[in-house]
C-alpha cells in the first residue's frame, strides 16, 4: 500500500508560479516512478509530467513544457511539480500518482487527493 498526500495548491495571477509537493509513503518500488496528471472542470484526467525515481528520466505533456518541470527528492519520498508562467487554462485539480512513470493513468496504482490550482486572468 502506498499513500501519497499533495499539497502546495492555490489561487495565482497569471504568469506566475506555484510548486506543488506530493509525499509518498509505503511500500514504494524505486523501479518504478511518479507522475502528475490534472482535471480541469468537466473534462476528462490528463497527464501532465512523470519522472523515474532511479535516473530521474522525465517525460512531460506538449502543453506544458518548458514552463513546469518535475523533479523528486528520493530521501524524503516526495516528488515535486514547479509550475512557471500559469495560464488560466492550468486551472484544474493536480492529482500524483504512483507505481509508474508513463503518460497513461491505467499504468499507476495509487492516487492522492489532489490538490487545487486556480490561475485567474
Amino acid at each position: 500500500q502506498v499513500r501519497l498526500v499533495e499539497s502546495g495548491g492555490g489561487l495565482v495571477q497569471a504568469g506566475g508560479s506555484l510548486r506543488l509537493s506530493c509525499a509518498a509513503s509505503g511500500r514504494i518500488s524505486r523501479t518504478s516512478g511518479m507522475g502528475w496528471f490534472r482535471q480541469a472542470p468537466g473534462k476528462e484526467r490528463v497527464f501532465v509530467a512523470a519522472i523515474t525515481w532511479s535516473y530521474g528520466i522525465t517525460t512531460y505533456a506538449d502543453s506544458v513544457k518548458g514552463r513546469f518541470t518535475i523533479s523528486r527528492d528520493n530521501p524524503k519520498n516526495t516528488v515535486y511539480l514547479q509550475m512557471n508562467s500559469l495560464k488560466p487554462e492550468d486551472t484544474a485539480v493536480y492529482y500524483c500518482a504512483s507505481g509508474s512513470a508513463s503518460p497513461y493513468g491505467y499504468d499507476y496504482d495509487y492516487w492522492g487527493q489532489g490538490t487545487q490550482v486556480t490561475v485567474s486572468s
